[in-house]
């Protein structure tokens, strides 16, 4: 008798236990967020990229107070074989060849650079992903005519093309009876024009596996409009390959913004960008090494800082990474 009442006890017991036990719903964000936070790296290129993008912002008010206007001139500084001085306390990067402050020239470069990768990225990104959607959702000729101009666009080199838009582009009054004109419109315009095809094959691939799915099937059985499905169906399941892919190519654009500038048909002087300081300060890296490091060390930890941020996004995205 006492085993059985043991027994009920115990039942009783574990049956409040049991009771006890809440499970806690999260978010796609929450479970985002709790695995990108367990990358360290990520957190850290993090950090970086959003002290880089304050800095390009508070260009003006950091060089007015520690530093010189970016095109200021002090050949005062120029010894007498007008070679530029090196670093020191009023110059904390040095002076270029023609005396301008580095240290300025290279926070406004981040500028040129922050700007042209976002604006960038946000206009290929867009064409890619509606012309993506538009292709794998429709199918047919719709589809065969979108495939067939990425084929032909990723059949061109890439540089070779860009360099080869940016060049028509910076002739007179530029391109596009005059809409885009030599400078920062001419490196975005080539940017796009590349870049929107990687989006656009990788989002069609992910329709054409969605559009037969259960969800658009009872989409289109309720007499949804195409446009409807399109962006209020397959789109909000998009989201996680577009941030991903938009992260990894940011740092693609800056490099390509570097080269164009480094080739003379990027950013114009006098604004500055670390492309073209590279190439100002290639013929004299050996006697001036700040003009060269300082701009070189700027692009390549924006670069890897945004890849390693690209790394984690794509990793605390992967639905097979367990919390």
């Amino acid at each position: 008798m006492s085993t059985i009442r043991d027994e009920e006890q115990l039942h009783r017991e574990g049956a409040a236990d049991f009771v006890q036990v809440e499970i806690v719903g999260r978010t796609p964000w929450e479970l985002f967020w709790a695995r990108f936070k367990r990358d360290k790296v990520a957190i850290a290129a993090l950090v970086f990229i959003v002290l880089l993008v304050l800095v390009a912002i508070l260009a003006g008010p950091i060089t007015a107070a520690v530093a010189h206007s970016p095109d200021a001139q002090f050949p005062q500084y120029l010894d007498s074989f007008g070679l530029p001085s090196g670093p020191s306390s009023r110059f904390l990067f040095g002076l270029d060849q023609v005396g301008r402050d580095v240290f300025s020239r290279v926070l406004y470069g981040a500028q040129a650079s922050l700007e042209v990768a976002l604006i960038a990225t946000a206009i290929s990104v867009s064409i890619g992903v509606v012309l993506g959607m538009t292709a794998g959702y429709f199918r047919g000729w719709v589809d065969t005519l979108i495939s067939r101009l990425i084929d032909i666009t990723l059949a061109f080199p890439i540089l070779l093309l860009a360099l080869g838009i940016a060049s028509a582009c910076s002739l007179g009054n530029g391109c596009v009876a005059g809409l885009v004109h030599p400078g920062l419109g001419t490196v975005i315009v080539a940017i796009v024009v590349i870049n929107w095809t990687y989006i656009g094959r990788i989002i069609r691939g992910q329709v054409l596996s969605l559009r037969e799915k259960e969800f658009i099937e009872a989409a289109r059985a309720s007499g949804a409009r195409s446009s409807t499905i399109i962006f209020r169906e397959l789109l909000p399941n998009l989201v996680a390959p577009i941030v991903v892919y938009s992260t990894l190519i940011i740092p693609q654009n800056i490099l390509l913004e570097a080269a164009l500038s480094f080739l003379g048909v990027g950013i114009q002087p006098p604004r500055a960008s670390w492309g073209q300081m590279l190439a100002d300060a290639s013929p004299i890296y050996s006697t001036a090494w700040w003009y060269f490091a300082f701009p070189g060390g700027a692009l390549l930890l924006t670069v890897l800082a945004f890849n390693l941020l690209g790394d984690g996004v794509r990793d605390a995205l992967d639905p097979r990474t367990t919390t």
